[in-house]
């Protein structure tokens, strides 16, 4: 890879970095706590098309977390669940499938920090974090099956997968 490429490639994960921290940032209590609502999610399905995007959005995500009231632990806790989720996202042949990683691992996980630092009830968080995050997904799912046909926006983001990523 070419110094030139290496350093187009850091960029541009900085930038999804700092775009999934200033969402949350932004959209506040709806990116936390038991009803979650973190917009900047629909970044995950990036690392389908370019797997070098995990690095960005899990750094988002941990600088996200450090906004948390859950402060150290959900920077940890939630940030590999992110990462998990990115690399499960990236090596899944297919998108709609990937769209199930992100989703199950943010019920499941969300709901037992939040259970076990707020003893809040597991399943009830599992219902609300799942919604919350299947919302995000889903509908970035159908964003993605709109812009993979855009042809100026696909060079733009140079992804290494080119073929359909539906069913």
């Amino acid at each position: 890879m070419r110094q030139n490429d290496t350093i187009k490639k850091i960029v541009e994960n900085a930038m999804i970095a700092a775009v999934y921290f200033v969402i949350c940032l932004v959209s506040g209590s709806l990116a936390y706590d038991q009803i979650q609502f973190r917009i900047a999610e629909l970044f995950v399905l990036f690392c389908f098309w370019r797997r070098d995007f995990i690095f960005g959005v899990t750094v988002g995500c941990l600088l996200a977390n450090a906004m948390s009231t859950l402060g150290p632990i959900d920077m940890a806790v939630g940030t590999v669940l992110t990462l998990v989720s990115c690399i499960l996202v990236a090596y899944t042949p297919k998108l709609l499938i990937a769209c199930i990683w992100p989703i199950a691992f943010n019920a499941f996980g969300v709901a037992a920090e939040l259970y076990f630092l707020l003893d809040l009830p597991y399943w009830v968080n599992v219902l609300w974090v799942g919604i919350g995050e299947a919302t995000v997904i889903l509908g970035s799912y159908i964003l993605w099956m709109i812009l993979w046909r855009n042809k100026g926006f696909m060079r733009f983001l140079d992804p290494v997968r080119k073929a359909n990523p539906s069913w």
